[in-house]
């Protein structure tokens, strides 16, 4: 009876870790949203909105890592559930790097406004790939959510996408500010926005890997994608 009670509320612990990760992860996609809103309306406001919206996502991935060294000094998990409280702990940092990277797109958004107001260049790739990585994180959660390691090869697989319109746009900037040097500080900061973009999608690649680890048991971070999604299917 007492080791059935230890069990039940252990799973309640895992259970909290768990919706505390993807309450985590709410409030990063929202950041997102709202970057890339910020970005698009050239809106000031909302880049603050952000950058304020940064302090919720820290406190959030302390509160997290400390119940995840607490959980595993009193519980002492082994495999998957070890494994699941290591991936929640890397997950968490990287929601926390990624809500970092939507801080980056606000203060750059909010530098073009104060500096260049309207600009020339089309960054039609900048609020595609924006809205890719909002979907990508938000796949990479539900993922998470339901351990489905199959679906998390699709988001790894997806990640790609948005490595292309970033090098797209990459060379279509490059051309702007050739034919227009005025245009190199505007340009350099839709660069970084561009850039901040790409790297969180790959902060919703490495959460997907992380699912794979939890249900397979192997780390598939720098494998080759034919072998991430044999093991996938094992």
């Amino acid at each position: 009876m007492q080791d059935k009670h230890l069990s039940s509320q252990f799973d309640e612990d895992l259970n909290s870790l768990c919706a505390k990760l993807l309450q985590m992860g709410g409030v990063v996609e929202q950041q997102i949203d709202i970057a890339m809103r910020a970005f698009s309306e050239m809106n000031l406001d909302l880049c603050n909105q952000v950058v304020e919206r940064e302090k919720t996502v820290n406190s959030l991935e302390v509160e997290i890592d400390s119940a995840c060294v607490e959980l595993i000094a009193r519980r002492q998990p082994t495999a998957r559930d070890l494994r699941l409280v290591m991936a929640i702990s890397k997950a968490i940092t990287n929601l926390e790097r990624a809500g970092d990277e939507a801080e980056r797109v606000a203060k750059r958004t909010r530098r073009i406004i104060n500096e260049a107001g309207n600009f020339k260049i089309n960054a039609a790739e900048i609020k595609l790939s924006g809205q890719m990585a909002i979907d990508l994180l938000r796949q990479s959660l539900d993922c998470f959510a339901r351990l489905d390691a199959v679906a998390a090869v699709k988001v790894v697989q997806d990640d790609k996408q948005i490595d292309e319109e970033f090098r797209g746009f990459v060379r279509k900037l490059i051309t702007y500010m050739a034919e227009d040097p005025k245009m190199i500080s505007t340009g350099l900061d839709l660069l970084f926005i561009a850039k901040a973009i790409e790297r969180i999608g790959d902060h919703a690649k490495n959460i997907a890997e992380f699912v794979i680890y939890i249900v397979k048991g192997a780390d598939v971070r720098h494998v080759p994608q034919d072998d991430l999604i044999r093991e996938a299917h094992k």
